[in-house]
């Protein structure tokens, strides 16, 4: 799980970043946080790697929004912005 650091100098090996949508970046900041790598570790020694996170791992590791998105302004139509 740890992320190969032998080129971090090397701006060329960040390249991918340029294109990579909010997701894929999100991604990669949360794939090289220590805390999430230990807690990783422990899904994959106790196999449950492949069991979604319950509502709680989800909101620590920020892949869910806190509340349920709302409208904001006076002529949207839709829900935009999560109010928490």
């Amino acid at each position: 799980m740890k992320p190969d650091t032998s080129r971090w100098h090397d701006s060329d090996a960040y390249d991918f970043f340029d294109t990579l949508p909010v997701e894929g970046l999100a991604w990669e900041c949360l794939r090289r946080h220590e805390s999430y790598q230990r807690y990783y570790r422990k899904l994959v020694r106790t196999g449950q790697e492949s069991v979604a996170f319950s509502p709680d791992a989800q909101r620590r590791w920020g892949l869910r929004f806190p509340s349920a998105a709302r409208s904001v302004g006076a002529r949207t139509r839709g829900a935009l912005v999560s109010p928490g």
